[in-house]
């Protein structure tokens, strides 16, 4: 990817240099709880906590963690002590940045404010207003706080358990949790707990992949609209990602069958079209969500 001009964003906290969780507050124990099914995935099986979880940790926080969370985003960690690799940083932010003044565009256009989001750095775990962050979660978006969380060690997973290596691998991943913060500014994510709440466990996980598949075709949507960033490779370093994650992929893997019903986010070949949705059109309105 060419990013040498691209501004990174200033909207972000460094907290991988952090001991334990990263700061201080009350309940954390019982937001585990909450997160204890999810421990072991990675963003294949993640995404977005908030639906997964039933909106558990909004009820244990109290509609949004009070004084839990910092005030505003920290550009860095204390002196010393920030644990994320400078490349990956570098990487990372120069692609937020980057999503920021597409989708600022792409709602001035229809007479809006893009808020932009926080992408947090941790190490380990850290607090969040949907509970207890952990490495183990692989990414995620808390559309409570409306921020990012991310252990950059899940990009070496990527590339060597998943064989999905390269800067626009990396960038589809923060792409897609921007996608999250997109359907949370839109309204969707609330659309789609309401919906899950009056469904089965089936049903409901059928709409978590249209809320997962929706978030792959604003990734793409994004590097369309940024195509001067692209270089000869960069989709098929999205695409083998797209693939390397998809459930069926994922559940070969790991137990050898695979159960569609039981599907969170689609199939390797769903996620593959779905990003390609979004290059192809660079319109978000091509990027249905189908529940």
């Amino acid at each position: 990817m060419r990013l040498g001009d691209e501004d990174p964003s200033s909207h972000f906290e460094d907290r991988s240099g952090s001991p334990g969780f990263g700061f201080g507050g009350g309940g954390g124990g019982n937001m585990l709880g909450c997160l204890l099914p999810l421990v072991a995935s990675r963003f294949g099986i993640i995404g977005v906590v908030v639906l997964l979880l039933g909106y558990c940790a909004l009820t244990q926080l109290g509609g949004g963690g009070g004084g839990l969370l910092p005030g505003g985003p920290t550009t860095s960690a204390p002196s010393g002590q920030s644990t994320v690799d400078p490349n990956t940083k570098d990487v990372v932010l120069r692609v937020l940045g980057s999503t920021e003044r597409r989708w600022s565009d792409v709602f001035a256009a229809n007479g809006r404010q893009y808020v932009p989001v926080t992408l947090v750095f941790y190490q380990g775990g850290t607090r969040t207003a949907c509970g207890v962050g952990q490495a183990a979660m692989g990414p995620f978006y808390c559309p409570n706080d409306q921020r990012i969380y991310l252990d950059t060690s899940f990009f070496d997973e990527l590339s060597r358990r998943f064989g999905a290596p390269g800067d626009f691998a990396m960038a589809y991943v923060i792409a897609h949790e921007v996608g999250h913060h997109i359907q949370n500014l839109e309204g969707t994510l609330d659309e789609a707990h309401n919906a899950q709440a009056r469904s089965s466990e089936t049903q409901g996980n059928a709409i978590q992949v249209g809320v997962e598949l929706q978030a792959d075709c604003y990734a793409g949507v994004w590097a369309a609209r940024d195509q001067n960033l692209l270089e000869p490779g960069d989709v098929e370093e999205g695409m083998r990602a797209a693939e390397a994650i998809g459930d069926d992929t994922l559940q070969k893997q790991t137990q050898g069958v695979v159960v569609p019903e039981s599907f969170t986010h689609g199939s390797s070949a769903q996620r593959m079209q779905a990003l390609q949705t979004g290059l192809q059109t660079g319109n978000p309105a091509s990027c249905q969500f189908n529940r």
